[in-house]
């Protein structure tokens, strides 16, 4: 059922130290549901390793392993409905960054002939990306915000992280580190997730704005 307007617009940047922050400035926490039951399916796989396969106990441990795989799909979904309602109930436009998942957790490994750089590094970003639930999150923003009769734009997220909205100057080196962006042309600092999410809101508006021209 379409919910009434609030006047109200944000960008979201999705992230691993946080799950999303909004361009103006609030932040959920990133709930980690896969590495904290990592001790428990650890062991629950360890259990099944040891078991032989078609015994009793080879299928009893292989259900507790699908048990445990479950309930974190069905936390992760649970949050991820949780902060879809949050933001559709407060914003009547809300821009994302139209982000290739697949291509973002793509292995590093390379091949025998071009090993990839950087492998151990890759492979812990790809697992918390993955843990984070961004493509669940954004299925669910999706069919949220058609049923709360909210706008959702994805735009184009290079450069989000790199530019200052106030003066526009973009540099790689104006992302300090992963919290702190400091322009090097004009000095603002601030937090780069929240530098992020008025990018991504900004260009959002923009491609409205570009839409709404063309129809006229």
């Amino acid at each position: 059922m379409p919910l009434p307007p609030t006047g109200q617009q944000a960008g979201i940047d999705l992230g691993v130290a946080s799950f999303l922050t909004t361009s103006d400035g609030e932040q959920v926490p990133n709930p980690r549901h896969l590495a904290r039951s990592a001790a428990k399916l650890a062991t629950a796989q360890q259990a099944l390793a040891r078991c032989k396969r078609g015994s009793n106990r080879h299928r009893k441990a292989k259900a507790r392993v699908a048990a445990a795989h479950g309930k974190v799909r069905q936390q992760r979904l649970d949050h991820a409905h949780k902060a879809a309602v949050g933001l559709v109930r407060r914003y009547d436009l809300i821009c994302h960054e139209d982000l290739r998942i697949a291509n973002l957790t793509r292995s590093a490994a390379g091949t025998l002939q071009q090993p990839g750089r950087n492998v151990a590094a890759k492979r812990g970003l790809n697992r918390s990306i993955l843990d984070a639930g961004w493509g669940v999150f954004l299925r669910v923003l999706t069919d949220k915000a058609a049923c709360a009769g909210r706008e959702l734009l994805a735009v184009d997220p290079r450069n989000t992280s790199r530019t200052y909205p106030a003066c526009r100057h973009c540099s790689a080196a104006s992302r300090v580190s992963q919290a702190i962006f400091c322009c090097v042309a004009c000095g603002h600092t601030g937090h780069a997730d929240v530098v992020g999410a008025t990018n991504v809101l900004r260009a959002g508006l923009a491609r409205r704005d570009a839409k709404a021209r063309a129809a006229a």
